[in-house]
């Protein structure tokens, strides 16, 4: 529970905002969770005043009362793996840094999404695809609390979806161990044993993402919750698109557009977020 006078320096900006405080009490079965209402708040006025007087290392805002969500749509690299596989790859061709540092602008949405992956891909031109499998083996490892919040989520009926401007190649063995049930992604194009330095058209986009949370939605029907999952610029529409849209250690314009955020490692904070109680987890 927050200390009563940073809960009380809230009530009193958004009192001044014209947004009062109608109610804050910690959830009957999570002393971890404050649930406000604000009846008359915005998203706009709210999270920057909750942020600033609260600092919540996560957080949640809806317009109605949050439900489990049917579907799940996620960002794979630096969200439910704590790496950037591509980033990963490229130290074994010998360049790491470069890529790296194409990564990160991308990720900011200071390059187009598509040309900095091409642009990254052709540095690996030549690399033994054996390169692949070792990086899997060595570099890559989910977030903490990724698997558990899959399984929980499909116990509790969700279709999980993972997206990824990467590769089906790290994706789907990813997404196998989680427990996703579909993936969406590129292809690393490779002839000889040796990859080509180019990538499978159409490219999976920030374009991808959005439709693929739109088409999956509409197959659940109307009024069916959706939750996407991201960190960086390419995932920024599709976050904004579902009714709960959580930044993971975001870059600050994702988490600017987001309605929700996790600050922490432990992924299993959206759980109770989304008011599912510990003994209803699917540990993994």
């Amino acid at each position: 529970m927050p200390d009563e006078a940073s809960l009380s320096a809230l009530e009193n900006a958004l009192a001044e905002a014209g947004q009062p405080l109608a109610s804050a009490a910690m959830l009957e079965f999570c002393g971890e969770v404050l649930e406000i209402a604000i009846p008359e708040g915005t998203h706009e006025v709210v999270a920057p005043l909750v942020e600033q007087h609260l600092a919540p290392h996560a957080a949640l805002f809806a317009d109605d009362f949050i439900e489990v969500p049917r579907l799940i749509v996620s960002d794979m690299d630096s969200t439910m793996i704590g790496q950037e596989c591509l980033d990963e790859l490229a130290d074994f061709a010998g360049v790491k840094p470069r890529v790296a540092e194409i990564t990160e602008r991308a990720m900011r949405g200071e390059l187009d999404f598509a040309g900095a992956l091409k642009e990254r891909v052709g540095l690996l031109e030549g690399l033994d695809e054996a390169a692949i499998q070792r990086c899997l083996d060595e570099r890559i490892s989910p977030t903490p609390g990724a698997a558990t919040l899959i399984a929980t989520l499909k116990a509790h009926g969700a279709h999980s979806v993972l997206v990824t401007g990467g590769f089906h190649r790290f994706a789907d063995p990813v997404a196998e161990k989680l427990g996703f049930d579909r993936v969406v992604g590129n292809r690393l194009l490779i002839a000889d044993g040796k990859l080509t330095g180019k990538v499978q058209e159409p490219i999976c986009d920030s374009t991808t993402k959005q439709t693929t949370l739109a088409e999956e939605a509409g197959r659940l029907g109307e009024g069916a919750r959706t939750l996407a999952i991201g960190d960086g610029a390419n995932d920024t529409p599709m976050i904004v698109a579902a009714d709960y849209g959580i930044a993971y250690k975001a870059k600050p314009k994702t988490r600017a557009a987001a309605n929700g955020w996790i600050d922490t490692d432990d992924l299993t904070a959206i759980l109770l977020l989304l008011g599912i109680e510990r003994e209803k987890w699917v540990m993994r």
